[in-house]
């Protein structure tokens, strides 16, 4: 059997020009850097087809194209059945806002919710608002010795008023790969629906709300290669059951305009479909054959492969030192670990690791990185938080190295 292709990390980089430097970039849980398929897509859509879209004049039709194109193929990249439960605006946070407040009219006191402490809190705090119409809000808290979010503690949560669970699909502390599809199952058996947060596993793993079994599926593009943008898919039976967050004479059935008050942000929308593009032309450069979703598969396959070996050569280095104390897993479990690595250090406070790191042009992060419930959870707030590294594909094993000698000095 042939072995499977390795990526050709020259020609991945030379697709992000924000690379072309000396500097080392591990904040990719924070944002990505952006492909230049995407620049180029909102270069070209700001200077020729910026022009208001429904007119009869060939520019804006010509420009609504472009943005259904763009809708198009965000649903395939996420796998839709259809493209218009693809609902885009600013951020995960606001996509959130919004689909919670359209929920608020039918909650009625009593209803139960349950989130995860381990989310970010873009799918805490819309929920938590809801508390405002009687919902009871329950808290899915992560195992303090496991560090992972254990189905038992969920079945003990589930009981007939439960309506949703909310939860993320990769923690953006942990690095944890949580077992969405079977939470689905849990959740649907209780008669309740389930929204899954991804932010923080889109960037490492092919997107497929189908496989998911989520009822509602977000995330951020500027994890993923792409423009400060984000999408909200949601089965379109319940997107339809929703009211409109638009203008009076909006009704719901016109999706996703609805839930997409002042519309998308037209040249952000077509940037995306460079993403899509680049994965595509990614799997064609490993061999890749079919459709286009199966050259993304085997796009994203070689980048969890090579991820695994830049998370685990940090790792090592971590495990080796009696002072530092992992925040997750130890070590990388095939299918169940992203690259964001998250520790402590033993009388070092996070920021003071961080600030050493930057004299020497290495992007890395400390704090609670949104996640503030888990911090507090974890105890680990009175010293600032964590330390984090985030990795992405086109990271090197040669920029992990320089990060470990720098840290070496840092880490008794």
């Amino acid at each position: 059997m042939t072995a499977p292709q390795a990526l050709d990390l020259d020609r991945v980089r030379a697709a992000f020009p924000a690379l072309a430097g000396d500097s080392v970039y591990l904040d990719n849980a924070g944002g990505s850097a952006v492909l230049r398929h995407v620049g180029d897509r909102v270069r070209d859509y700001l200077l020729t087809s910026s022009v208001q879209l429904g007119a009869s004049y060939r520019a804006s039709q010509q420009a609504g194209d472009k943005v259904l194109a763009a809708r198009r193929a965000v649903a395939e990249l996420i796998n839709a059945p259809h493209d218009d439960e693809v609902v885009m605006g600013g951020a995960t946070t606001l996509l959130m806002y919004l689909f919670t407040q359209a929920l608020l009219p039918g909650i009625k006191p009593g209803d139960e919710i349950i989130v995860s402490n381990s989310d970010h809190e873009a799918n805490i705090g819309g929920w938590t608002r809801l508390a405002q119409a009687g919902a009871v809000i329950r808290i899915w808290p992560v195992n303090p010795d496991s560090l992972m979010l254990e189905l038992d503690d969920l079945r003990s949560l589930l009981n007939e008023r439960t309506r949703w669970v909310a939860m993320t699909q990769a923690s953006n502390i942990l690095g944890s790969v949580n077992p969405v599809a079977e939470v689905a199952r849990l959740a649907h058996a209780a008669g309740a629906r389930l929204c899954v947060d991804a932010v923080a596993y889109a960037p490492h793993r092919l997107v497929d709300v189908q496989a998911s079994g989520a009822d509602v599926y977000v995330f951020s593009f500027y994890k993923v290669f792409g423009p400060h943008y984000a999408v909200l898919w949601g089965r379109r039976e319940l997107l339809l059951g929703l009211p409109s967050l638009n203008h009076f004479f909006i009704g719901p059935e016109v999706l996703p305009y609805t839930l997409q008050p002042g519309n998308v942000n037209y040249e952000l929308s077509y940037g995306c479909i460079g993403i899509a593009d680049y994965l595509v032309e990614t799997g064609d450069a490993l061999g890749g054959t079919g459709s286009r979703r199966a050259r993304m598969q085997l796009a994203f396959d070689a980048f969890e492969r090579h991820e695994d070996a830049l998370a685990e050569r940090l790792l090592a280095y971590l495990r080796g030192k009696r002072s530092v104390r992992i925040i997750g897993h130890r070590e990388v479990r095939p299918g169940l670990r992203v690259p964001t690595i998250s520790f402590v250090v033993a009388g070092r406070p996070p920021e003071a690791i961080v600030r050493h790191l930057d004299a020497f042009d290495i992007g890395i992060r400390f704090g609670d990185f949104y996640a503030k419930r888990l911090i507090e959870a974890l105890g680990l707030q009175g010293q600032g938080g964590v330390v984090r590294v985030s990795m992405a594909h086109y990271n090197t094993l040669d920029e992990i190295d320089r990060l470990v000698r720098h840290l070496d000095a840092v880490i008794p």
